[in-house]
């Protein structure tokens, strides 16, 4: 992961342009380019789009791209592989000229991070308490390289896990029990 050298206060964060349509997140000051998604993470990012529209959820609350502003040490932004809004959020958000999420909004109800090789201690550590910190009710850390799927439910300030592999049918506290299986997700595959 690279960063780029200069450190930027939240404001100069929010008006940077460096002409690309790059993503960048926030950390501690530290701007952030995101790497290109790889194609299993693609794949299953647009399983879960799929297979979340199929149970009703709205075009309007699925989102890629959306910023989070979070807390640790210093306000910074995430930009999570899939993000889930509350209709609360989605009616905030209506019309917004980015699609970022600041600390006066709602949470989201739901944000899906999909493991990247050397970014397990982001996603599953630094990751996971600031969002703990924004009150977001559920965190999924999808992991194709240890080939498991953790849901974690926000309970009184923390997180408490539920980690599914093989055969298990996932259990979202917020969507129910799920009709898709750890292994279809990581391979983003449906059983016929």
């Amino acid at each position: 992961m690279t960063t780029v050298a200069t450190r930027l206060t939240l404001d100069e964060f929010l008006r940077w342009d460096d002409g690309s349509e790059s993503l960048y997140e926030l950390e501690n000051g530290q701007l952030i380019p995101m790497p290109a998604e790889s194609e299993v993470n693609q794949r299953i990012a647009m399983f879960l789009i799929l297979y979340l529209g199929r149970l009703g959820i709205g075009a309007n609350r699925l989102r890629r791209g959306t910023e989070i502003m979070v807390s640790s040490g210093t306000v910074g932004v995430r930009v999570p592989d899939l993000v889930i809004l509350s209709e609360e959020l989605a009616q905030v958000m209506q019309g917004a000229t980015r699609s970022l999420v600041t600390l006066e909004m709602p949470p989201p109800l739901l944000v899906v991070e999909i493991v990247s090789p050397g970014q397990e201690k982001r996603d599953y550590r630094y990751k996971r308490s600031e969002y703990a910190a924004r009150a977001i009710p559920e965190y999924w850390i999808v992991d194709p390289l240890q080939n498991k799927v953790t849901i974690l439910e926000w309970v009184e300030g923390w997180y408490e896990e539920c980690i599914f592999t093989g055969q298990e049918n996932l259990v979202s506290p917020q969507l129910g029990t799920l009709s898709i299986t750890a292994d279809m997700l990581l391979s983003a595959r449906e059983e016929l």
